[in-house]
């Protein structure tokens, strides 16, 4: 809907009627000119309604978002029938006008001045309805939350099969490397004890051995002083005679 300033979406309010619940619509207003537009939003019920802005400045090119709050009911119309009205009013602004400046005087009506306006009504509409329940099969007897509180413990039961069986797997695997670890400790002390053995049989080689060489030393030592004194004799010998 277009008022030749501005153009006005949608072009009715609908608003998804419930008792005791504040409901929102929203407004775009699209300025269609080169120059800035004001506007203002007047409605026929205005305790029953908050519009925010209810005034303001429309940009060349440029839209607004306006929200219209209808305010908690207590009692709905019969038949959800609506005789509520809103008004959008709107007039070329000089360049560099805002908000602020709007009066309500800049929309009266007068011979020199064109004030567009534009009607809308307000519409209601029953809510949203939810999804309908799931019926439950003769066969079956079980609501669906019962039915998901039987997954639910099945799901249960299953993770905690499942983490027992973990538990039992790692259990014997702390078996498994404890029972290696003393089996490594085992060979590691034996290791020990046969390189001390051989340690002390080299020892004893080595002493065996060095008082052989001692021995065998000796004994050459006695037979070559006796043939060295046999030859010194034999030379005394000699000279004397």
């Amino acid at each position: 809907m277009s008022s030749e300033l501005l153009s006005v979406q949608p072009n009715e309010l609908k608003f998804p009627f419930e008792l005791k619940k504040q409901i929102s619509c929203s407004l775009r207003l699209v300025n269609l000119t080169e120059d800035h537009v004001a506007f203002k939003v007047k409605t026929t019920s205005p305790k029953k309604y908050c519009v925010r802005p209810n005034t303001g400045v429309v940009l060349p090119q440029s839209s607004v978002d306006v929200i219209v709050t209808m305010q908690a009911q207590r009692e709905a119309p019969p038949d959800l029938q609506c005789k509520d009205k809103f008004l959008i009013q709107s007039v070329k602004a000089p360049y560099g006008f805002s908000a602020k400046d709007i009066s309500p005087e800049l929309f009266n009506k007068e011979p020199e001045k064109d004030v567009h306006e534009m009607k809308l009504r307000a519409v209601y509409v029953p809510p949203p309805q939810p999804p309908s329940p799931v019926l439950e099969s003769p066969e079956e007897g079980l609501s669906p939350r019962s039915s998901y509180s039987l997954d639910h413990g099945d799901q249960n039961a299953f993770f905690t099969d499942t983490n027992t069986k973990e538990v039992s797997e790692l259990r014997a695997k702390l078996t498994e490397a404890r029972a290696a670890i003393t089996t490594l400790s085992e060979e590691r002390a034996a290791a020990l004890s046969k390189c001390q053995l051989l340690q002390q049989e080299l020892a004893q080689t080595l002493t065996t051995k060095r008082k052989a060489e001692s021995a065998q030393s000796h004994q050459r030592f006695s037979f070559l002083f006796v043939i060295l004194v046999a030859i010194i004799a034999f030379v005394v010998g000699i000279i004397v005679y």
